[in-house]
């Protein structure tokens, strides 16, 4: 059943927009997630991770979260209510149960996304800032006299960036502290991207002080803290226990596997229908559902709501508009880059059956630190699941361990495989010595020259389709760093292109010339180079460089099968 429209007015839609207030205030189009209030508060776990990948609604589900629960404060310090920006949504509709928790917290608001810094001097500086803001924002309670003339003058130092370290380790807790003493309510701890911090630090080589603090500043704040009410903490990454979250025996974790709260991230296929419904463009159904669905979240259907967002307002001023990969460059995929980079032959096989549109099975792991992602090549298959580069298509257990079977979720993704992965991969074949191929490529050494290319083959990963294009593309990417020389790619010289040809400087007067042809079979390989070295003849390719000067030339035919190749050469 589809939502009403309200006069048919066309919402702005809340592109880059994370704060809740903002969207509401602003008329933009919302999709209601605010049941999953009505779910946290059926739930009596004190502390629960969320984990989800990039840009699927988390930020914006905390801060709905803030102006839910939250006492709004003005600047005369006296306390209202954000019940206004909730008219019309679901929760107004759950019961007087759940009403009844509505303005009534002072609630803790933290977002370590800046912490994405070069050193840890400034990743540190970055989360103490964040930590003033909030210290700043809460500052009303100063006027109490509830608070200590001491706690006054903690809470102004950490407005004023004046606290010690170890007061830094408590920030928190402190804070948590000095909101339950003035309102007389425990206070609701939400911290947003809480392993961004972590990810930079593996990356920039401080990895060991960063744990040590954010594990301080958690765990002073979550563990045994009486005045704590609950917590909720979002990343893309569980990060293991024993690494943060130590001895935090109240965590409840919630990934992508969990059937619970399923629906509160990411749109789901109802959401998607009302969504086209309202802006009229539901002709885009199948459109939008090859490009951006496929992720399941416990058993729950959902879109990257991220991409769904940017294309519905492409095809409202453009119903011709074309689906685009919104979320390429939107996530941190730097762990995922690095792990690629070492990857295995066995490694880019499985991506070769990915991209064919084949599923691969591998056991989940969900507690992975950073320290260990190169101990396992399974790491990279998990990192890439839950980071929501691939789907999972069904899950079984076999013995205590659980399998997940995995494909791509959808075109959008499949794209990004296609042009971002592949990318790392060509970079790092780039980074090789190919000084041996080039000097078997002047003294026509064909035994070299199949086995120089047989073996970048295997260390690349290429697509099923195998088509000529792909086979000049890859030939002609390796040897474009012939020193003291020039490669052009598909030359007009006597009765058509060449595929390839490399010239030296016209003083020396040596050009190879090189075609490349798909056999359909090894043993078409014969018959297929063959032929390239033919079509090199007839077709006079050498004509136009004997005209400027070239007199030493150098013809290969090379006929490739998937990651084999044979090389025929002039006499």
């Amino acid at each position: 059943m589809y939502l009403p429209k309200e006069n048919n007015y066309e919402k702005k839609l809340p592109i880059g927009i994370e704060d809740f207030k903002e969207i509401i205030e602003k008329d933009c189009y919302y999709v209601d997630k605010t049941l999953f209030i009505k779910e946290l508060l059926d739930n009596s776990s004190k502390v629960r991770l969320f984990t989800r990948p990039r840009r699927f609604g988390k930020t914006l589900a905390l801060s709905m979260l803030r102006y839910y629960f939250e006492k709004e404060i003005t600047v005369e310090g006296k306390a209202g209510y954000n019940s206004r920006l909730f008219r019309g949504l679901k929760i107004l509709d759950a019961g007087e149960s759940y009403l009844s928790h509505m303005g009534q917290y002072p609630v803790i608001s933290l977002s370590l996304k800046s912490a994405k810094q070069p050193s840890f001097e400034m990743a540190y500086a970055s989360i103490l800032d964040e930590l003033a803001l909030e210290f700043d924002r809460h500052k009303s309670v100063l006027y109490s006299d509830e608070l200590s003339e001491d706690e006054k003058a903690l809470f102004e130092r950490f407005i004023k960036r004046q606290a010690s370290e170890w007061e830094n380790f408590k920030a928190l807790k402190f804070l948590s502290k000095c909101l339950q003493k003035v309102y007389q309510k425990n206070a609701i701890i939400l911290l947003d991207e809480y392993d961004v911090p972590l990810e930079n630090a593996w990356f920039r080589g401080f990895y060991e002080q960063m744990t040590f603090f954010i594990r301080s500043l958690f765990e002073s704040a979550l563990k045994t803290n009486p005045s704590l009410e609950f917590a909720v903490i979002t990343g893309c990454l569980r990060i293991s226990k024993e690494s943060i979250f130590t001895g935090l025996n109240n965590l409840e974790i919630i990934s992508v596997l969990s059937s619970r709260y399923s629906e509160h991230f990411g749109f789901t296929v109802p959401e998607v229908g009302n969504m086209l419904h309202f802006y009229d463009i539901e002709e885009k159904k199948e459109e939008v559902k090859r490009w951006y669905d496929g992720y399941f979240f416990g058993n729950t259907e959902v879109y990257n709501p991220w991409s769904m967002i940017n294309y519905v307002n492409e095809a409202v001023s453009n119903i011709n508009s074309l689906p685009r990969p919104y979320w390429a460059n939107t996530s941190s995929n730097g762990i995922i880059r690095d792990m690629i980079e070492h990857a295995d032959n066995s490694i880019k096989l499985e991506l070769e059956n990915l991209i064919a549109g084949e599923c691969i099975e591998k056991p989940v792991h969900e507690d992975i630190t950073y320290e260990e992602i190169h101990e396992s090549e399974d790491n990279l298959w998990n990192f890439l699941f839950f980071t929501g580069y691939l789907k999972k298509v069904r899950e079984h257990m076999q013995a205590d361990t659980v399998y997940i079977t995995l494909a791509f979720p959808n075109a959008e993704e499949k794209y990004i495989y296609r042009n971002t992965i592949m990318e790392w991969f060509d970079g790092q074949i780039r980074l090789k010595d190919f000084s041996a191929l080039y000097k078997a490529l002047l003294k026509k050494d064909i035994a070299l020259i199949e086995r120089e290319l047989s073996k970048s083959l295997m260390e690349t990963v290429s697509f099923f389709d195998y088509k000529e294009d792909y086979y000049h593309g890859f030939t002609a990417g390796l040897v474009k760093m012939m020193e003291g020389y020039i490669v052009e790619s598909n030359r007009e010289s006597g009765m058509g292109r060449s595929d390839i040809i490399i010239r030296s400087a016209p003083y020396e007067g040596i050009a190879i010339i090189i075609e490349t042809k798909v056999a359909d079979s090894y043993g078409q390989l014969e018959e297929k180079a063959v032929q390239a070295l033919a079509q090199i003849e007839e077709k006079q390719y050498d004509a136009g460089l004997r005209s400027e000067g070239y007199h030493t030339f150098i013809k290969y035919g090379i006929a490739f099968f998937k990651k084999l190749c044979r090389v025929h050469v002039n006499e």
